[in-house]
C-alpha cells in the first residue's frame, strides 16, 4: 500500500473512532437507554468500521451498544483508539487541522462534535435527547460545555480559532443566546477531515493556478542564485508571522514566474495567482476573503503570486491591507515601485539570463545545428529560458519540415517574436533601402558603415574583450542624423536596419510626450524596456522636439520639462541597442545630449553630381522610363533626394494617364515645377526651358 493510501486508511479509522467517541459521550448524557445501534448504523460508518477493524471481534466490540455500566469503558476504548492512530506520521486530518490553525483541546472537541453530527445521523438524534439540549437536533456551545471536560469560554470569542477561521457556521436568529445557537461545521472543513483537501469553492472563481513549466535543472546560474536566496530567507522565518513578502523587481515577468514556481515547489507549496482587481471592495467581503485565503494557505498549503504594476492608489491601499493581514508566502511581481507596507518583505531583482547565459542556452537548445548563431542571437535579442527553448524547437521543426535554410528561419522567428512588444508602442518601418540606393558623400557613407559594424561586432568587444567589465553605461550605439528634410536620414536608417536584418521603429512623439507630470517618463520607460528585449532600432524623427535644450527653471513646468530631458539622457546611455535620432535643427539640441552621442552624421544638401546620381537611381528598373532622359538637366534643379523621389512618383502617375505610358522629360519637369512651387521656391524659366520649348513645338 502506498504512503498516501495508507494515510487515507488511517485517517478514515481515526474519523470513525472520533465519531464513536462523540456518540458515546452523547449517549452517556441521555437518561433513557438507547436501542441497539447495530440495527440502524449508518452505512458509511459500518463500512468504516468493517474496513478499519483488524478483526471481526474488534468490529463487534466497536459496534456493540455498551451497557450503562460499561459506557465509560467504551468511551475510554474509543479515546485510546484515537490516541493510537494519532501517533501516525503524518497524523490524521483532525490533528493536522488543530496544529495548523492553533485549536485548543476544547476547540478541537467542539469541531469533532459538529463533524460527527454532519456525518452520523444517530449523533443528530442523540443531540436532541440530551436534557440540556432537548428538541435541538444540532450541536450548541451549551451542549459542548456539558459534554466535554475542561471547557473554555475563549472558544466562543470571535477572535478564537473556531470563529476567526470560519470553521463553524453559527445560526443565531433574533435574540437567541450564542450558547444555544445552532452550530454546523463548514463544508470545506468536513471534507478536509475526510481527507479531501481542495481549494475552497468560495475562492476558486477568484484564484487561478500558476501554469508554468518547472525546469530547475537547467536554470541559469544568475537565477539559480536568486532562488537559493529566497528559499534561505523563507526557511529562516520561524513562524508564519515572520515570513517576508517576496517583491520580485524587474521587467521580466516570465523569469519572475519561473523563480516563484521553483521556490514554491522546493517548499512544497502549490503556487496560485490572482489579479489584484478581484480583491473585494466591501469590508465584510474583504475580511472573509482574507481569512479564507489565510486558512487555505495553511491547510493545502499555498503560495500566492500577484502582479502589482498598473494599480491605482486606491487599489494599492487595498493590496497593502491584504498583505499586512496575510500570513502566507506571497510573491509580488513589481517593477521598481514599493507597496509601502509595514510587513516584513524581501526585495530582489530578477532579470533575464545574461547574454553569456543566453548563448549557452541557445547552444544546448539548437543541439549543434548552428555554430555561429547562438552568439549572434544572444547579443541581439533578449529572451528568457523558456522562450529560447520554445523558439529553438519551433525553428528546428519548421526548417526540417519545410526545408528552409536554418539560420535564416531561426533569425526570422526570433525577430518576429521579439517585435510583439514594440508593435504596440511604435510604428515599424518596412525597410527596403540598401547601400546601392543610398547617395551620400564618402565621409557620411563611411560613418554609416562604421555604425553598422559596431552593432554587428559589439558582443566581441564588450564580452570577449572585456570592455563590459569596465563600463556601466554607453553599451549601446546611438547616432544623430542631422540635415535638411529629404537629405536621406530616414533612408540611411533603413539601410542600416536592412544590412543587419533587424526591425526599425519610428517613434511617434505624440504618443510619447504627455502634458501630465510623470507620464512622459513612464511612456519612454515602456518604450525603451520593450526595445531592450526586441533588439530593435529606435528612430526618433524630429528629435529636437523631444531632446531640446534644458531651460532655466522659472516655474514647475520648466522643472518637469528638464526632468524629462534628464531621464532621456540617462536612458539613452543605458540603452543597449541602436537609437537613431534625426533632426532638421541640430542647433536646437542640448549640448549635454550631443556629448553622449557616439556618432553624429551630417547629411549635406546634395551637390550636382549627387543629384544626378539620385535621378539615375530614383526610377525602378521595371518602370517605363524614356531612354532619352536628360539627367544633366535634371541635376541642375536644386532639390533634395526626398523631393526627387516625390517628383519621380508624380511623373509616373502622369505617365500612367498617357497613351504611350512612358515617363518622359516633359512629364518629369512638369512634376518638378509643381514640387518647386509647393516648396515655395522661385521657379526660374531657365530651369524649365526644355519643357517650354517642347510645349511650343
Amino acid at each position: 500500500m502506498s504512503g498516501q493510501a495508507n494515510w487515507a486508511d488511517i485517517n478514515n479509522r481515526h474519523l470513525a473512532a472520533v465519531i464513536v467517541w462523540i456518540r458515546l459521550r452523547l449517549q452517556r448524557l441521555i437518561p433513557v437507554a438507547q436501542p441497539p445501534v447495530t440495527q440502524e448504523e449508518p452505512k458509511m460508518l459500518r463500512s468504516w468500521f468493517r474496513s478499519n477493524c483488524t478483526t471481526e471481534k474488534e468490529e463487534k466490540k466497536m459496534l456493540a451498544p455498551p451497557a450503562s455500566a460499561s459506557i465509560d469503558e467504551a468511551i475510554e476504548r474509543a479515546r485510546q483508539k484515537i490516541l493510537e492512530l494519532e501517533k501516525n506520521n503524518p497524523p490524521p486530518a483532525l490533528s493536522l487541522l488543530a496544529n495548523h490553525l492553533g485549536l485548543s483541546e476544547f476547540d478541537r472537541n467542539i469541531l469533532a462534535l459538529c463533524a460527527a453530527v454532519a456525518l452520523d445521523t444517530r449523533a443528530t438524534a442523540h443531540c436532541a435527547r440530551v436534557p440540556d439540549n432537548l428538541k435541538r437536533p444540532y450541536p450548541t456551545f451549551a451542549l459542548a460545555f456539558a459534554l466535554f471536560e475542561n471547557p473554555d469560554w475563549g472558544s466562543l470569542s470571535p477572535h478564537g480559532p473556531l470563529r476567526y477561521w470560519r470553521l463553524l457556521e453559527i445560526n443565531q436568529p433574533g435574540a437567541q443566546p450564542l450558547t444555544n445557537a445552532a452550530l454546523a461545521i463548514d463544508e470545506r472543513i468536513v471534507n478536509y477531515l475526510k481527507g479531501l483537501n481542495y481549494l475552497d469553492d468560495r475562492l476558486t472563481p477568484l484564484i487561478d493556478p500558476m501554469n508554468i513549466q518547472i525546469i530547475e535543472d537547467r536554470l541559469p546560474p544568475s537565477q539559480h542564485q536568486i532562488v537559493d536566496t529566497i528559499i534561505a530567507n523563507l526557511k529562516f522565518s520561524n513562524d508564519w508571522s515572520q515570513i517576508p513578502v517576496i517583491e520580485l523587481l524587474g521587467r521580466d515577468s516570465a523569469s519572475k514566474r519561473q523563480v516563484a514556481g521553483i521556490v514554491s515547489a522546493a517548499l512544497g507549496l502549490d503556487l496560485k495567482t490572482i489579479s489584484f482587481r478581484v480583491l473585494p471592495d466591501h469590508t465584510g467581503d474583504f475580511e472573509t476573503f482574507t481569512r479564507l485565503w489565510n486558512r487555505e494557505s495553511l491547510l493545502m498549503p499555498l503560495a500566492l503570486y500577484i502582479e502589482v504594476d498598473g494599480m491605482a492608489d486606491s487599489e494599492k491601499t487595498k493590496l497593502k491591507r491584504f498583505l499586512e493581514r496575510n500570513s502566507g508566502v506571497v510573491f509580488l511581481d513589481i517593477q521598481d515601485t514599493k507597496t509601502g507596507m509595514t510587513r516584513n518583505h524581501l526585495s530582489i531583482e530578477v532579470s533575464k539570463p545574461t547574454a553569456a547565459e543566453q548563448q549557452q542556452i541557445w547552444i544546448k537548445a539548437l543541439k549543434g545545428k548552428s555554430a555561429d548563431q547562438p552568439q549572434r542571437l544572444a547579443e541581439q535579442f533578449s529572451f528568457d529560458q523558456n522562450e529560447i527553448l520554445r523558439l529553438a524547437k519551433r525553428a528546428l521543426n519548421q526548417a526540417a519540415d519545410n526545408g528552409f535554410e536554418f539560420n535564416h528561419t531561426l533569425w526570422q522567428i526570433c525577430r518576429t517574436t521579439a517585435r510583439e512588444g514594440m508593435d504596440q508602442l511604435a510604428q515599424r518601418i518596412d525597410v527596403k533601402a540598401d547601400w546601392e540606393q543610398l547617395v551620400l558623400p564618402p565621409e557620411q557613407k563611411a560613418l554609416l558603415q562604421q555604425i553598422t559594424d559596431q552593432v554587428e561586432h559589439r558582443n566581441k568587444v564588450y564580452e570577449e574583450w572585456g570592455f563590459r567589465q569596465l563600463m556601466n553605461r554607453g553599451l549601446g550605439v546611438n547616432a544623430l542624423f542631422s540635415g535638411e528634410s529629404g537629405t536621406g536620414k530616414t533612408m540611411a536608417a533603413e539601410v542600416i536596419a536592412n544590412a543587419l536584418n533587424l526591425d526599425l521603429y519610428r517613434i511617434d512623439l505624440s504618443a510619447v510626450v504627455s502634458k501630465y507630470i510623470g507620464e512622459t517618463e513612464k511612456n519612454l520607460r515602456k518604450l525603451f524596456d520593450a526595445a531592450e528585449d526586441s533588439g530593435a532600432f529606435l528612430f526618433f524623427d524630429e528629435a529636437d522636439a523631444l531632446f531640446g535644450k534644458r531651460s532655466e527653471v522659472k516655474d514647475s513646468h520648466d522643472r518637469y520639462a528638464n526632468i524629462e530631458i534628464n531621464y532621456l539622457l540617462q536612458r539613452m546611455e543605458s540603452y543597449r541597442g541602436l537609437a537613431i535620432l534625426a533632426t532638421n535643427m541640430k542647433s536646437a539640441l542640448d549640448k549635454a545630449f550631443l556629448r553622449r552621442l557616439r556618432f553624429i552624421v551630417d547629411f549635406p544638401f546634395p551637390d550636382l553630381e549627387q543629384r544626378k546620381e539620385l535621378w539615375q537611381k530614383v526610377f525602378p528598373s521595371s518602370a517605363p522610363v524614356d531612354e532619352h532622359l536628360d539627367f544633366e538637366h535634371l541635376a541642375k534643379l536644386n532639390l533634395t533626394g526626398g523631393n526627387i523621389h516625390n517628383i519621380a512618383l508624380n511623373a509616373a502617375f502622369l505617365a500612367a494617364q498617357q497613351p504611350d505610358g512612358k515617363i518622359t522629360m516633359p512629364l518629369i519637369l512638369n512634376a518638378a515645377r509643381a514640387e518647386s512651387k509647393k516648396l515655395g521656391h522661385t521657379v526660374k524659366k531657365s530651369d524649365f526651358q526644355w519643357l517650354d520649348v517642347k510645349e511650343a513645338q
